[in-house]
């Protein structure tokens, strides 16, 4: 199966061979060199944990949590959460670090260690490249028993999430109630199906419909929310009557919505219209990665400010936010960060701010999304065989389009005119990723699959 080590973590499937798979021996030691890494840089000796609703959820964080201590770490485990919950609490309570347990978009085998600082966000590229060190070179220090760490469970942080949403103050929960919305959501068998209708009843939405609501980590259908994946939620819409409809992942940082006829309002519509309504109560720069819809950049501009691209990856996305100062970002793939509110995608201050800006629009969900242009953004990719020259494959396509405007920053990113194509590896799994975007759907299809025609040629 597979095991991926980066900078941000370690991902793989469980079971199977020690160092080719995610298994017990491969998380005691990965979490060991996170801990002995943060041991030398910082007296702090608190991390806080949290997992999905994965199968293989509670095993994984149980070994988590006894390595930490082992290391000399007192841990404050969240239990079943979301990936920005975890961000918050390890600012919240102080924390040296912290571990989310979860593999985010992949399916159920899936899981993952992601790696959190002392401000609750993914490591930098040095801190997590010390982590890769470490866990190779098997360097890790296990304190004498009287120097053994403590455990202690917190579930408050559902309801100080719910209320940091609540308090922030563009999220307007009167405008929420007024409008009535009923809403039919699908959290796919995870944290989603515990914290999202809290927050919805919070924010005074008494019609909600849950699909997909048993945490079991037995996913219904794929978990990434993709509209081939979301064909129950829209059916679902149209049968209740519904308002819209919501899916997020299986962590919580990915957000999309569902119009009232069953059609996609466009997950990478999420960020371009949270903005909207941001950058209409305060002005300021965006950010969003290269594989994200041009719209982003259209709207900032409308409204006076300025647009900035990042390299693919929450880390790169918010270290550029910090660079420009920018006022909302995130990524095309539903992932909003708000800076003020903490420096991480959050699918429940998403929702916040996008029911408010719906909300004072008056208008149904597909009226609403008429406020924006009808881009079209083509997602693809090719599995990686191992020992794949990735390199070589982007100089050969690099060479084929030398005459068009190419960015290297971030794999290969082409321009056609108005249009581009974004190919890069995905930090998470052996594949290819390749993203087109143009005003037409047909054409940024054509422009998909010239360049993966292109590819298989070279990679034959």
């Amino acid at each position: 199966m597979a095991l991926i080590k980066s900078i941000s973590g370690i991902r793989g499937t469980i079971g199977g061979n020690p160092g080719e798979n995610l298994t017990p021996l491969d998380i005691v030691k990965f979490t060991a060199a996170f801990a002995t890494s943060l041991s030398e840089d910082s007296k702090n000796k608190t991390i806080v944990i949290g997992r999905d609703g994965r199968i293989s959820g509670k095993m994984v964080s149980a070994l988590c949590a006894n390595t930490l201590m082992a290391c000399g770490f007192d841990v404050i485990d969240l239990g079943l959460t979301t990936t920005p919950t975890v961000e918050i609490a390890v600012k919240e309570e102080g924390a040296a670090g912290g571990i989310i347990l979860t593999a985010s978009h992949n399916p159920k085998e899936w899981n993952a260690l992601k790696l959190l600082n002392e401000n609750g966000e993914f490591l930098n590229a040095e801190a997590g490249e010390k982590v890769l060190s470490y866990a190779e070179k098997e360097r890790f220090h296990f304190v004498a028993v009287d120097k053994t760490g403590t455990y202690h469970a917190d579930e408050s942080y559902l309801q100080k999430h719910i209320e940091a949403v609540l308090n922030y103050d563009l999220v307007d929960v009167e405008a929420i109630k007024k409008a009535k919305f009923k809403i039919v959501l699908d959290p796919i068998n995870s944290s989603g199906a515990v914290y999202i209708p809290a927050l919805l009843k919070a924010l005074g939405v008494k019609e909600v419909i849950v699909i997909n609501d048993e945490v079991n980590g037995k996913f219904e259908h794929n978990p990434e929310p993709l509209p081939k994946n979301l064909t129950a939620l829209s059916s679902e819409v149209v049968k209740q009557k519904a308002s819209l409809g919501i899916a997020v992942d299986p962590d919580v940082d990915r957000l999309c919505f569902v119009c009232e006829d069953g059609s996609m309002f466009g997950e990478e519509y999420t960020l371009v219209a949270v903005a909207d309504y941001v950058l209409s109560n305060r002005k300021g720069n965006t950010v969003s990665n290269m594989s994200s819809t041009k719209s982003l950049k259209e709207i900032t501009h409308k409204h006076g400010g300025e647009y900035f691209p990042s390299p693919v990856g929450e880390v790169n996305v918010v270290n550029k936010m910090k660079e420009v100062d920018a006022v909302i970002g995130g990524e095309g793939n539903g992932g909003i960060i708000v800076p003020d509110f903490h420096y991480g995608r959050d699918a429940l201050i998403g929702i916040g701010l996008f029911l408010s800006h719906f909300a004072h629009s008056h208008k149904s969900l597909k009226q609403f999304r008429s406020n924006y242009p009808d881009y079209f953004i083509s997602k693809n990719k090719i599995t990686l065989e191992k020992n794949v020259d990735v390199e070589d494959i982007f100089q050969k396509i690099k060479d084929k389009y030398k005459n068009n405007p190419i960015n290297t920053e971030d794999g290969l990113k082409i321009e056609f005119g108005n249009d581009w194509v974004h190919l890069r590896t995905s930090n998470t799994e052996p594949i290819l990723r390749i993203y087109s975007e143009s005003n037409f759907e047909t054409t940024a299809e054509n422009i998909a699959k010239k360049i993966m025609k292109d590819i298989h040629e070279v990679m034959s």
